[in-house]
């Protein structure tokens, strides 16, 4: 098995997108999430919204398997943080250390880059997310309400 990590361009806005849908659906459907009542939700998410970041300076990174696309993350600079976002992996090639290998690929980005901690922001009530993230070194940090989502955020950060 040859797993491979490489930065993603915009020509792969499609590629990305359908990862990120295709793997977020599960989370949407564990937890009742449709395009009404969480429009924003990356099970939603389309080329448009790749492109989007991609124009605001985000990275993406796609993880292929025997050059498979299998999984991709995204990282966004943030103060002197990196944040970590979209870590998707489809369904079918879970329990295979790829979404350990995409976390571990943006912390050595984020250290590279002269930051000093990786953030994210998960679903507060998704208690294996959680602590699948604890065992990666993520603390819990602050629990926040958006006024557009109908779930709680806990907001999660691991120093470098």
């Amino acid at each position: 098995m040859n797993v491979t990590i490489r930065q993603a361009g915009a020509d792969d806005a499609e590629l990305l997108a359908g990862i990120v849908r295709d793997s977020f659906r599960t989370v949407a459907e564990r937890f009742g999430l449709t395009p009404e009542n969480c429009p924003r939700h990356p099970s939603n998410c389309t080329a448009g919204w790749i492109a989007e970041a991609f124009e605001r300076g985000v990275n993406y990174y796609v993880l292929e398997c025997d050059g498979h696309p299998c999984g991709c993350v995204a990282l966004e600079e943030a103060d002197d943080a990196g944040h970590l976002g979209r870590l998707a992996v489809l369904p079918a090639f879970r329990g295979r250390g790829f979404g350990r290998a995409l976390v571990e690929h943006v912390v050595e980005r984020t250290r590279a880059l002269g930051l000093k901690r990786v953030e994210l922001g998960v679903i507060a009530e998704d208690e294996g997310l959680r602590r699948w993230y604890e065992g990666l070194g993520f603390r819990d940090g602050e629990r926040r309400r958006f006024e557009h989502l109908p779930f709680e955020v806990l907001f999660m950060s691991r120093g470098l």
